[in-house]
């Protein structure tokens, strides 16, 4: 990041600040000072000439500058409370104010004083709905947004001296006087210490000087991140992770701490004190920013005696610091996490319900947007049409990982690398990562080719640490144990070209390397810590910015003699630009360059600056004389929904100039002009002035020395046209101004060069409408092309019914049949096939179409009038309509069938679904096979002792099926003796065609219903026994003696012995049991069951004739 002073606000009468505070939501500043000063201020962007000029480059001015009359004594605390949009403010004498907002103006709500002590410190909780205040005897106030008092205490014997809520509201942190951290409940019980780590060795009393803990709001910077900050007056400061943590980050800041805050998303954390200069001796006000981890980033000095307070804007690109009488506003320029590749542009934030890195490939041109999540992101690098994603991998291993991706975020390639990759720069073949002792350098020129070896290749890949002398011969073998090695001069930054990789040190060491071999090559002592480098694209100038933002120039290659007389190579130029924050090469000159100062981009050609231009956007892109850069702190307020508003492309003052000339003087003048400062893009420019104005000579040159071909042949073919209307005809549709073009075209009477014109760009729409307008009509054919096209164009967009339309009068019936097809049109789409000629090529693909949705007859209809027979059989078989298939291979004499049938059949059969055998050769007329099958089945349920009536239903079904069968068989025979006159010939054929069939299927017709008899007597029987009728159901049970061989015999004779016990036929009764005690498959335990049941029976039948 990098961070300068913008603006200052004077406080009347001399008035010194203690406290200054920013509303995060409304932008509001209030600041409190001595003599019961109270102001509210608000900067708001002013209206200027440019409306594109936005975030901090844009103007701003005071829309609020309200004086708040109420307090006596110094201001010394205030808070805001960023939901209800109130202001609570205290002074030295413990009067406490809260400030409401109505009709545009800040009024006293309430007040309370509590007479006794003074307040030391008040915060509102994450909601907005609890404050907690807090006074120096120990006293702690909570109350509620409406002005109640939630509860109240007294810590007997403690000095109070700041409070904090901890993100949730669960927990207050209590600062005392004497340095201590007490953590309470919300309900004002004590918990515990806070351990206090920092101030380990530390003597002498220390006072806190502030306890910031980030709620969270909006995401954090990674996984577990530090978000609670203890500092103080002493400059040590911890950065913990939870109020429990035990290994928290630690830092000396080696200042005189006023005040700590965060910013909006707990990625920085600024410190404002003092710090006693080197060389003089008062104090010097600064402001330090750390990350979370602790890792300093930036210093920023403000004049002035004595700095009080601090308070970040609610994006964080503004701070305000109350120094003295005065606000300072410094304006921030964050180190976003994105880069520019193949117009796009790639950007990472964070959300607060997620803990990836959302990245966003935002492509420019089209607006499209391609979102992906990544965890562990460390940065973004890009370059030509790629870019590089560093990341931490999850596990323990400590690796990190280098993804290569293309424009829309598609993962190409990636490599686990050891070492932590700070530094990180590309080129469209290489990716160079670097840590503080060692970089890495990965060539990914052959993307398509797959590595097979497990082992690095040295040609792709090499590390080095800093101190090695590397001579380019390669072959080395990737050893990461070599990189952990201390340095006593560690990397800063890097650097790279195609020809050239610059490594920066931190004693301004820079180390020059060879590429694509990595040989180096030279060194260079600069005289400054560099902090972001750039070559130019002959790799000849270093453009350099160091820790401070100054930026300066290094030759490379310039040969000087130092005062000693000896030659050196490398010179240090004497230029020098200070607050600089980007920087930006031209990629086609070596002398352009762009860079930006404050809210300013300055052009320099050859270190000569052009007049400035208000911008405050990182520039992505530098070449033919325009530059684009993209406004990310605008794109970051909404960074799920960017507009090409924020997207600027500015011109350099060359192309201006040649412009205006081109536009108010003449264009022989400007021709001159970009004889003397020639570039492609000037050439282009002219030549493309020159056609409009319809001079060839000039075009034809300018095209020549701008190297464009296809220009040059434009204007030949402009040469050979005789009508100057045609010439500006064809000018205008080469600039795109089509509706010119056509206008001129019909000026000219030339309609068939316009309808030409609008069939290359599409518009078929409007060929139509100028083919009809024509004479005759027009063209059948160009219309039927046009009507096709225009069916094409709503094919495309799924709007069947409408293409439909257009391809009925295109006679299109190819895409007609599709359009039927995806309206489920199937009657269109039937009389479409009956309209076609036989043999027609669309037929098949419409029986396709019919077979897929189920429509046998109308696909065997299609097959069979393109003579497809076969697929028109496959249809029926798939389909399930074998009767049909049947009937059309013996109509066409295919002989396949039977055995692909029995193919089937089999195949049902082998899992057991014999029902559907039985289905199948029913429906192929294949009635035999079908009864033999039923005919199996029903002995099987028969020995199951299934439901009789089930079993007699089968019997007679397959009788039935056999009885079909003959019927069929005469059937045929009838139809193939057609036309002859005697019946008892065609008789004869078919008592002959039965007769070939075996007499093991006779016997299966008579035992079938053999079958059904026995189990239709079975059941009459038991319904004659069941309804009482015991003599006839007595006779009918007699009957089955007959039918052992179907029947269990068990059941059989159990059934006569019931039936002529019940009607008191003991003689018949008596040879029934008989019959059941001598079968020979009966358990001896039922042959005793049966045996005392008879005897029981007979036994009471003798004692009731005895006692009769």
């Amino acid at each position: 990041m990098f961070i300068y002073l913008s603006k200052k606000i004077a406080i009347p009468n001399n008035t010194r600040l203690r406290c200054v505070s920013w509303n995060k939501d409304q932008g509001y500043i209030a600041c409190g000072g001595e003599d019961g000063l109270l102001k509210v201020l608000k900067l708001d962007i002013a209206a200027g000439k440019d409306g594109k000029v936005k975030g901090l480059a844009a103007p701003s001015n005071l829309s609020m500058n309200q004086t708040l009359e109420g307090h006596s004594g110094a201001v010394q605390v205030l808070t805001w409370n960023d939901s209800f949009q109130k202001l609570t403010t205290s002074d030295q004498y413990g009067l406490i104010i809260v400030w409401m907002l109505y009709k545009g103006s800040w009024y006293e709500e309430m007040i309370n004083n509590r007479n006794k002590s003074v307040v030391r410190s008040m915060k509102w909780n994450a909601e907005g709905q609890k404050i907690c205040i807090v006074y120096e005897d120990g006293a702690v106030i909570v109350g509620s947004v409406d002005g109640n008092r939630i509860w109240g205490k007294e810590l007997k014997g403690l000095q109070l001296s700041t409070v904090e809520w901890s993100p949730d509201g669960k927990i207050l942190l209590f600062g005392m006087t004497n340095g201590d951290v007490q953590i309470y409940d919300n309900t004002g019980n004590l918990i515990s210490k806070l351990q206090i780590y920092c101030l380990t060795n530390v003597t002498g009393a220390v006072h806190i000087s502030g306890i910031e803990w980030y709620n969270g709001d909006y995401g954090y910077v990674e996984p577990n991140c530090p978000s609670l900050a203890i500092c103080f007056d002493n400059g040590r400061m911890q950065i913990m992770r939870t109020e429990n943590d035990e290994n928290p980050i630690l830092v000396d800041t080696c200042m005189q701490v006023m005040n700590i805050g965060w910013n909006h998303n707990g990625g920085v954390i600024a410190v404002s004190g003092s710090q006693k200069a080197s060389s003089q001796d008062k104090d010097v006000n600064i402001v330090q920013f750390y990350t979370p981890f602790g890792e300093h980033l930036r210093t920023l000095k403000v004049p002035g005696k004595q700095i009080f307070s601090c308070s970040w804007e609610g994006g964080s690109l503004r701070i305000a610091l109350a120094v003295d009488s005065f606000i300072y506003f410094a304006n921030i320029r964050p180190d976003y996490k994105w880069g520019y590749c193949s117009n796009t542009v790639v950007y990472a934030f964070t959300k607060p319900e997620r803990t990836e890195h959302c990245v966003i490939f935002w492509d420019i041109k089209n607006g499209e947007r391609y979102i992906k999540y990544v965890k562990n992101l460390l940065s973004i690098t890009a370059h030509g049409d790629y870019c590089c994603l560093a990341t931490r991998t999850d596990d323990t291993s400590g690796q990190f990982v280098l993804v290569l991706c293309n424009s829309i975020g598609t993962p190409l390639d990636s490599k686990y690398i050891d070492i932590d990759p700070m530094y990180v720069s590309m080129t469209k073949t290489h990716i160079i990562a670097a840590s503080k002792e060692a970089f890495y350098t990965w060539q990914f020129t052959n993307l398509h080719k797959s590595e097979f070896s497990s082992k690095r290749k040295a040609a792709m890949e090499k590390l080095y640490h800093i101190d090695d002398v590397p001579s380019g011969a390669g072959g080395d073998t990737i050893d990461f144990n070599k990189a952990f090695a201390p340095t006593d001069d560690p990397i800063c930054c890097l650097c790279i070209s195609d020809k050239t990789l610059v490594i920066g040190r931190e004693s301004g060491t820079l180390n020059r390397y060879a590429m694509p071999n990595v040989a180096l090559s030279q060194k260079y002592v600069l005289n400054c810590r560099p902090h972001q480098m750039s070559l130019n694209c002959s790799s000849a100038r270093l453009a350099i910015i160091d820790i401070s933002g100054i930026l300066t120039f290094f030759d490379l290659d310039t040969h000087i003699t130092d005062p000693n007389g000896q030659e050196i190579i490398g010179e240090h130029l004497k230029f020098e630009r200070k607050d600089v924050w980007d920087m930006k090469w031209a990629e086609d000159n070596s002398e352009l360059f762009a860079m930006m100062e404050k809210t300013r981009m300055y052009i320099f050609r050859n270190l000569d600056p052009e007049e400035p231009i208000l911008s405050s956007g990182y520039i992505c892109q530098f070449n033919d004389l325009q530059i684009k850069s993209v406004l990310l702190d605008e794109i970051m307020k909404d960074p799920d929904n960017p507009s090409k508003d924020n997207i600027l492309d500015m011109e350099i003052k060359s192309l201006r100039d040649s412009r205006d000339l081109l536009e108010k003087v003449g264009i022989e003048d400007a021709q001159q002009f970009i004889e003397d400062n020639p570039h492609p893009r000037l050439w282009r420019l002219l030549a493309e002035t020159a056609l409009e104005q319809v001079n060839l000579k000039v075009a034809d040159h300018a095209f020549v020395r701008c190297k464009d071909y296809q220009g040059i042949e434009f204007v030949k073919r402009l040469g050979n046209l005789q009508n100057e209307t045609m010439k500006q005809a064809e000018v205008a549709a080469y600039f795109r101004r089509f509706e010119e073009a056509e206008r001129l075209y019909m000026e000219m009477d030339r309609r068939d060069l316009a309808v030409t014109l609008r069939k290359k760009l599409g518009d078929w729409f409007r060929v139509v409408q100028l083919l009809k307008t024509g004479a005759g009509g027009g063209d059948d054919l160009q219309l039927e092309e046009a009507w096709n096209a225009i069916g094409d164009y709503y094919a495309d967009r799924q709007k069947w019914k409408e293409a439909v339309t257009y391809y009925v009068q295109g006679r299109n019936q190819e895409r007609l049949a599709e359009c039927y097809y995806a309206l489920e049109d199937y009657n269109g789409l039937e009389k479409m096939s009956e309209m076609l000629l036989e043999n027609h090529k669309l037929l098949p693909d419409i029986g396709a179409m019919f077979v897929t949705v189920g429509m046998c007859e109308q696909a065997v209809q299609a097959y069979t009038k393109c003579n497809q027979v076969k697929q028109a059989i496959d249809c029926c078989v798939q389909l399930n309509q074998w009767n049909e298939a049947i009937d059309l291979a013996k109509t066409h004499n295919i002989k396949e069938i039977d055995s692909l049938l029995a193919k089937y059949a089999q195949h049902l059969l082998e899992k057991d679904k014999i029902l559907n055998a039985i289905e199948l050769y029913r429906k192929a007329s294949h009635y035999l096979e079908a009864a033999k099958l039923l005919h199996q089945l029903a002995r099987k349920e028969s020995k199951r002792k299934t439901k009789p009536l089930r079993v007699k239903k089968m019997y007679v079904l397959s009788a039935l099926l056999i009885q079909k069968y003959h019927d069929h068989m005469k059937n045929t025979s009838k139809a193939k003796s057609k036309g002859k006159t005697k019946e008892a010939q065609s008789a004869l054929v078919g008592l002959l065609e039965e007769d070939s069939a075996s007499i093991s299927d006779t016997k299966l017709s008579d035992s079938a219903w053999r079958a059904a008899e026995a189990y239709h007597f079975f059941l009459l029987a038991q319904r004659q026994l069941y309804d009482g009728y015991v003599d006839a159901a007595m006779n009918t049970a007699l009957q089955l003696r007959e039918y052992d061989d179907i029947l269990d015999p068990a059941d059989l004779y159990a059934l006569i012995a019931l039936c002529c016990c019940a009607n008191r036929a003991f003689g018949t009764c008596s040879k029934a049991f008989i019959k059941l005690e001598s079968l020979d498959d009966v358990n001896p335990e039922i042959k005793q069951q049966y045996q005392e049941l008879a005897l029981e029976i007979f036994t009471n039948d003798l004692m009731g004739l005895y006692l009769k």
